[in-house]
């Protein structure tokens, strides 16, 4: 049993994929292929997904159910999808929503323990930065316009 929950605890955390008003999309790597969750977006309540249809770089891939919840993306041993472009259809409640993205650099792969975490710090960091060098330009015109001011 604690053998068990060492290796539940080394599993790397999801990484968001896309979401919409009512659900969201989180990927994860798995030996020989991608876990797709399906959850809700804020506190709704649990969604029934009834299929998931799934085109990496325009082509189809098969996902198949899990009995966790989850969906398995299947993929050939050897390829990389890192960076490519990702559609995940879901079905769900009666209706179909389509969720794009790009698969994750680091989900390329069999990726290493913590490395799907780095890349939500690598996002949050450029949002940071964005953050940071915009302020800067709006102090930089502000001393512009005081100095002709004055």
């Amino acid at each position: 049993m604690l053998g068990a929950a060492l290796v539940h605890a080394a599993a790397p955390a999801p990484v968001p994929l896309g979401h919409s008003a009512l659900l969201a999309v989180d990927v994860a790597p798995a030996a020989g292929g991608l876990e797709l969750r399906v959850r809700p977006a804020t506190g709704q309540t649990a969604l029934l997904v009834s299929d998931v249809a799934v085109r990496i770089d325009n082509q189809s891939a098969p996902a198949t159910a899990r009995p966790d919840g989850g969906w398995f993306l299947a993929r050939p041993a050897g390829t990389q999808d890192g960076g490519k472009p990702i559609e995940v259809t879901v079905g769900h409640d009666g209706i179909h929503e389509v969720l794009s993205g790009r698969v994750p650099a680091s989900l390329a792969g069999e990726a290493a323990p913590g490395s799907a975490a780095g890349t939500v710090m690598s996002s949050s960091r450029k949002q940071l930065f964005w953050w940071i060098l915009n302020i800067g330009i709006v102090l930089v015109a502000v001393l512009a316009i005081s100095r002709r001011m004055s």
